[in-house]
């Protein structure tokens, strides 16, 4: 379970914060009587299954992930895919794409760009968050300014102490964490979504997300 999965963690108060947000922007865009349909790139069950707007059969969700996920809540459905490639889909698929803290985790700008384009064809509209590259605290590793050092340095820091997160982290989760991530900045987050409005989650005045959306 993701450390902002954990109901006492900052990151759980500030994604309920954010999802509420997420909730206005759905029912100014959304006729009330419209099911909306999502399709979640990068998500889980786990995310939505306490939703009231699951719950309440204002929106269906079709989950998008490397594997694909059973035993799912009421409102729920899973496929597995490929953040950078849905080409199973044809444009305006889905009235909304959904993403959360996925494509900083596509190792390279150019498939951060194909996923970009992928949810902004396949959805009339998308809502997708990023951890802000420059937010004092690294969302992934719980470390400030750790996204600055060598990954030389941040591997021996993750696999030799406990202070990411309480624990001494697995070489091999390590080295997939620091290869894969690739954090984005404001700049990057609006070249990804042109036209985009960006939505900006603060904490103590700081930026530590972006959403890019054209809700």
């Amino acid at each position: 379970m993701a450390s902002s999965d954990q109901p006492e963690s900052l990151g759980y108060a500030l994604r309920n914060r954010r999802f509420q947000v997420f909730e206005d922007l759905i029912d100014k865009n959304f006729p009330a009587s419209q099911v909306v349909h999502i399709l979640d790139v990068g998500g889980t069950a786990y995310f939505w299954e306490d939703k009231n707007m699951v719950l309440e059969g204002r929106v269906k969700v079709t989950l998008l992930n490397l594997e694909e996920e059973h035993n799912l809540p009421f409102g729920v459905n899973s496929i597995s895919g490929d953040a950078t490639d849905l080409s199973q889909f044809d444009d305006n698929s889905f009235d909304l794409v959904f993403s959360n803290s996925v494509i900083e985790h596509l190792y390279t700008w150019k498939n951060q760009k194909k996923m970009a384009t992928e949810c902004m064809r396949v959805g009339k509209k998308y809502f997708v968050q990023t951890p802000n590259k420059h937010f004092l605290v690294e969302a992934h590793y719980a470390l400030p300014l750790i996204q600055y050092a060598p990954k030389s340095l941040a591997f021996m820091v993750l696999t030799k102490t406990k202070i990411s997160r309480m624990r001494k982290w697995r070489e091999q989760d390590a080295k997939q964490y620091l290869e894969e991530i690739r954090l984005i900045n404001e700049k990057e987050m609006k070249k990804l979504f042109p036209e985009a409005s960006i939505y900006k989650e603060k904490w103590l005045g700081m930026t530590k997300s972006f959403t890019a959306h054209n809700l």
